[in-house]
């Protein structure tokens, strides 16, 4: 190890891992360690922020033990992204939780706005369609008081008190005035491991705060979700001087952080895609996402990296279907994925609405549901039904994308050797999994340490598929979407 060597920390939603990279982009160490996730209640998503950073702080630790001091030359993160997190800038500890992407409580906050006619406005400047996901809504629900677990569940209707006033700048001496900080997850953890209060443009452009065509923050947008210009971070590039890891990171201070990205955005540099390719990414939900802008408001408009944009659909439910069966069905998600193997659905459809659905059809109340049951309906079916609507879904975006030529699958759920053909069978595509995981830590390294290394694939050829299998699965989403959002664009 006496070569120099890139620390990429992939902070991920269930756990943190860290790889150390060669300059050949090979993996010479590996470490990860937990994060719990709260359900306080039915579709509130919740982590706490000081578990996050502890989380980071261990995996790191692992994976430099006996590591000579001057063998890292430089710190990449890759991060969940939409999650929001408030905090106390003088005393660095968090002022609430961290509200989960997947976290739905904010949905009254975009209702009101999506009333008063706001939706267009915020599509068009922010990239993205007016929902709870993304971390705006979140925000304004953290800073209302009235949003309290005995408030007014964050409907935007007033309320505001101590911390509201906490976070607004301008003249006057209130106790607590300007101490309010708030950001994503990469915010959080730079904020606390260099003291810098920044946010990386990609990470940026998912609070639905940023003009995403001049990379700044919008005072339209602040002005509408209700967030004070004070408590925001400072928007930096994704790679360059972003900060030197104090004596508060441990065994990461004095490390120099030259890269940060989002964790789908990590992934698709990793790959290197190219025109006509479309990245997906299968994890606990999925992220189908394209260089470049699409037509239509079905998929949202992002930043990349840097300058550079992409075209991106978000799936709010991919293996978290799988496991969410497994829970219910008292068996483990590998149980299922074997389950799977042994039986077709027979005309079995799950729509894993649990928390609405997002791209392509961005209906916040539509609601999940099994379809297609019968007396001889048995789990085995229901496991298939699980798997293929992963498949399913990723489908629907690049149906929403106008298509590509190959999708570049990673992710826990791409090694299913099974999903992956049915993904090439749906979508009548090839499907190239890369033969490396870790895609998201990788491509924060690879920035990082401004390192180029071509991935080696497996591909999954398409096989011919009966239309009517994706028009059985188009009815089931029928079923489970709200009768005004039945068109791709209607809650946009």
């Amino acid at each position: 190890m006496a070569e120099q060597l890139v620390l990429a920390i992939d902070q991920g939603t269930s756990a943190t891992k860290c790889l150390l990279v060669d300059a050949a982009g090979a993996v010479v160490r590996e470490a990860s360690a937990p994060v719990p996730i709260r359900y306080p209640r039915p579709g509130w998503v919740e982590q706490d922020a000081g578990e996050i950073l502890d989380s980071v702080l261990a995996a790191a630790a692992q994976c430099l033990d006996g590591v000579p001091r001057g063998a890292v030359r430089a710190v990449g993160f890759s991060t969940q992204r939409e999650s929001a997190v408030v905090w106390d800038r003088h005393t660095g500890l968090p002022a609430g939780p961290v509200l989960g992407w997947q976290d739905q409580r904010a949905v009254g906050i975009c209702e009101d706005l999506r009333a008063k006619g706001n939706a267009a406005a915020v599509r068009a400047i922010s990239g993205l369609p007016l929902d709870p996901m993304f971390s705006a809504a979140k925000l304004r629900w953290l800073l209302d008081p009235s949003s309290g677990p005995d408030g007014g569940g964050g409907r935007g209707d007033g309320g505001r008190g101590d911390a509201w006033i906490a976070a607004a700048s301008g003249r006057g001496d209130l106790p607590g005035r300007g101490r309010l900080a708030v950001g994503t997850v990469d915010s959080w953890l730079l904020f606390a491991l260099t003291g810098s209060h920044q946010i990386e443009v990609g990470n940026a452009s998912r609070t639905q705060l940023l003009d995403v065509r001049a990379g700044r923050w919008s005072d339209e947008l602040l002005d509408l979700f209700g967030i004070p210009s004070s408590v925001l971070p400072e928007i930096t590039p994704s790679s360059g001087e972003l900060g030197t890891i104090g004596q508060r990171g441990g065994a990461l201070a004095g490390l120099p952080v030259t890269a940060v990205l989002g964790d789908s955005h990590a992934a698709l540099y990793a790959h290197g895609a190219g025109d006509g390719d479309v990245k997906a990414t299968y994890g606990t939900g999925s992220s189908v996402m394209r260089l470049g802008e699409v037509d239509g408001d079905a998929v949202c408009l992002t930043v990349a990296w840097n300058d550079k944009l992409a075209a991106e659909g978000n799936i709010r439910s991919s293996g978290a279907t799988v496991a969410w069966l497994a829970a219910f069905l008292g068996t483990t998600p590998e149980q299922i994925a074997k389950m799977a193997l042994s039986a077709a659905s027979d005309g079995v459809h799950l729509v894993p609405a649990f928390g609405g659905l997002a791209a392509p059809w961005w209906d916040d109340t539509a609601v999940g549901l099994i379809s297609g049951l019968t007396l001889g309906t048995r789990p085995e079916q229901l496991a298939r039904a699980a798997v293929e609507s992963i498949a399913h879904q990723v489908t629907d975006v690049l149906d929403a994308m106008g298509g590509a030529e190959r999708i570049l699958a990673d992710g826990g759920a791409a090694e299913n050797d099974h999903l992956m053909q049915i993904q090439a069978d749906l979508a009548g595509m090839p499907v190239h999994r890369a033969r490396t995981a870790n895609l998201s830590a990788l491509g924060a390294a690879y920035l990082a340490g401004g390192i180029e290394r071509p991935l080696d694939y497996h591909e999954f050829a398409p096989r011919p598929s009966d239309p009517a299998v994706r028009h059985a699965w188009r009815e089931a989403l029928d079923r489970a979407r709200t009768p005004s959002a039945r068109t791709p664009s209607a809650r946009s």
